[in-house]
């Protein structure tokens, strides 16, 4: 397994990792709430491939990731919203260029129609993805954040996954946690399919979702998760994903290194 983190994408974030002795980079595109249409940042980063790549080389990190969250995919009648996939199709490209292995995505339900309806939808849009990235040697994932996402456990996976042997699942102990589900079973009956994973710390108290402080620092048995990634072959990677309000700044850094420090322990 490698070990890298979701980091802002500047040359700033390659020195920063290369300094920490991570394998990679994850690179995220989040909705824009106020205008959903906005793809500013993506188009950016299309435009800057070569410069990142450059950068990749340069510092010697790679690439572990790229994942759009939170956008519509499907419209209220189920038809893929087609300016979303040209975006997917592009960062599938920008994948591609930088030797990247991973593409995450999720899928909306569309209000007003069936589970089973949604599920069509969610087939023909991830169908449309795997088709597209598998020559380029791109893997498709499902995140299992529930974002404007229902494809996020058993339920969504049972009837997606099981019509698409092709499509992945990018896991995180900490969406599981919060909605009070076993995270070691979930892993258990599909840790086959995980094609990258989020190190994120969850704090739960009093039956609240707490913080998120570094891993190693919260209630998740990361002794016991690692354990069922190397019984389920996992052999990708591990993102760091800093989430918490508290761990900012200097203390944050400070974060940043105890996770590193208390994973590797556990990468053979």
């Amino acid at each position: 397994m490698k070990l890298g983190m979701i980091a802002p994408k500047n040359e700033e974030s390659f020195k920063k990792s290369a300094e920490l002795k991570l394998d990679f980079l994850e690179f995220t595109f989040n909705v824009n709430g106020e205008n959903p249409a906005d793809y500013s940042e993506t188009d950016a980063f299309t435009r800057q491939v070569n410069q990142i790549r450059s950068w990749s080389g340069e510092y010697g990190i790679g690439i572990g990731s790229i994942g759009r969250w939170g956008q519509d995919r499907i419209d209220r009648e189920g038809r893929i919203i087609e300016a979303e996939l040209e975006k997917c199709y592009e960062l599938i490209d920008a994948a591609s260029h930088l030797n990247c292995e991973n593409f995450v995505v999720g899928c909306n339900a569309a209000d007003g129609r069936s589970f089973m309806e949604n599920c069509k939808s969610a087939v023909s849009f991830f169908s449309k993805l795997i088709e597209y990235a598998s020559p380029k040697g791109v893997k498709i994932s499902a995140y299992n954040c529930h974002w404007n996402n229902f494809i996020d456990n058993a339920e969504g996976w049972i009837p997606v996954l099981g019509e698409l042997p092709g499509l992945g699942i990018k896991y995180d102990p900490s969406h599981s946690r919060y909605a009070g589900r076993d995270y070691l079973k979930e892993m258990r009956d599909w840790g086959e399919r995980f094609n990258h994973v989020h190190i994120k710390g969850s704090l739960i108290i009093d039956g609240n979702r707490f913080d998120d402080p570094p891993a190693g620092l919260d209630q998740t048995d990361w002794g016991s998760f690692m354990a069922v990634l190397y019984a389920k072959n996992y052999n990708g990677g591990l993102s760091i994903e800093p989430h918490s309000k508290t761990w900012r700044n200097e203390l944050g850094e400070k974060g940043v290194q105890y996770t590193i420090d208390y994973m590797k322990k556990m990468i053979f």
